[in-house]
């Protein structure tokens, strides 16, 4: 047996690939900063930036004319309170952001919306607190169905829930169906770890947080409670599926993929893009192909949809 026969040329080696990676498949998350004047970058994720209303939009025209799946958004409000109350009001910055992007790329670009209330609350947690300072599940519920309903009256296609709330789904879903907003969809982030790969991102949203969210969030060690809480999301009428992060968990992801049939999406991380390019400025590795690399390995663990902060420069390498 000879099976380096089928890798002696580049064509022969295209036409061998078991995985693809296309534009299509990728989707950008992107931070919207209210009240800025011009774009802020990240420092912790060189080449991300909080966005103004207006550079966002211009973001979003480039995804769509790029071809990307989709385009999600992120909140950062100047100012946070208790209950998360920008999150569902009509002039909060993230609704706000969404009809602009709507308004821009109409059906052209999938636009979908994080829905929590982690960026908007004054102690950075995914949902209001008791009166012993912890998140109420079912109190937060009765917040995101509000939330869903001012998300798809601001344009969103896709919501996604992303707290880790037990029934979040069945809840937003029947809030939007008793709305007459059957149309808008559900990406569940249903297997979301307690991870340490979060760091950048809580300076992307300015996060306030206080403490952990070991009580909502998955505790890394477990996969089968991972393919579980998909499960039970489809079961409550999810849409398509998610696991996060996605390069510490593509065991999960493979699990996920083969115990559930809707499409399964997986969320390449800050603290995953902030490795590969801090590695990357030190010349220690190649960037743009440990980008592609990166991204090829998720679609190959399962994932339909990779969320990734590379993905607009992902598709203008792919179309090289």
């Amino acid at each position: 047996m000879r099976p380096r026969r089928l890798r002696s040329t580049a064509a022969l080696r295209r036409t061998m690939a078991e995985t693809s990676l296309e534009a299509r498949q990728l989707v950008l998350p992107v931070f919207v900063r209210e009240g800025a004047s011009e774009p802020v970058p990240i420092s912790s994720m060189p080449g991300v930036v909080q966005h103004t209303r207006e550079s966002l939009r211009a973001a979003a025209a480039e995804a769509a004319s790029l071809g990307l799946g989709g385009i999600m958004l992120f909140g950062v409000p100047e100012h946070k309170d208790a209950v998360g109350s920008g999150a569902v009001a009509p002039g909060g910055i993230l609704n706000l952001a969404l009809a602009d992007v709507r308004a821009e790329v109409g059906d052209e670009l999938t636009v979908m919306a994080d829905l929590c209330l982690d960026e908007f609350t004054d102690h950075g947690h995914c949902g209001v607190l008791d009166a012993e300072g912890r998140v109420d599940n079912d109190a937060t519920l009765a917040v995101y169905a509000e939330m869903a309903l001012a998300q798809a009256q601001a344009g969103a296609h896709v919501l996604g829930p992303s707290g880790m709330m037990d029934g979040q789904v069945g809840v937003i879903r029947a809030a939007l169906d008793a709305a007459g907003r059957t149309d808008v969809a559900i990406l569940a982030y249903s297997a979301k770890y307690a991870s340490a790969f979060y760091g950048p991102f809580r300076e992307a949203v300015d996060s306030s947080l206080q403490g952990d969210r070991r009580t909502y969030q998955q505790d890394p060690a477990n996969a089968r409670e991972g393919v579980r809480e998909a499960l039970l999301d489809v079961e409550q009428g999810a849409d398509l599926v998610m696991v996060k992060p996605a390069l510490a968990y593509l065991d999960v992801l493979r699990q996920v993929r083969d115990a559930v049939d809707v499409p399964v999406a997986a969320y390449n991380i800050s603290g995953e893009y902030a490795m590969v390019e801090a590695a990357a400025a030190h010349g220690w590795i190649d960037r743009e192909a440990a980008i592609l690399e990166t991204l090829l390995s998720i679609r190959r663990a399962g994932a339909d949809v990779v969320l990734t902060y590379w993905a607009a420069e992902a598709a203008r390498l792919l179309a090289r």
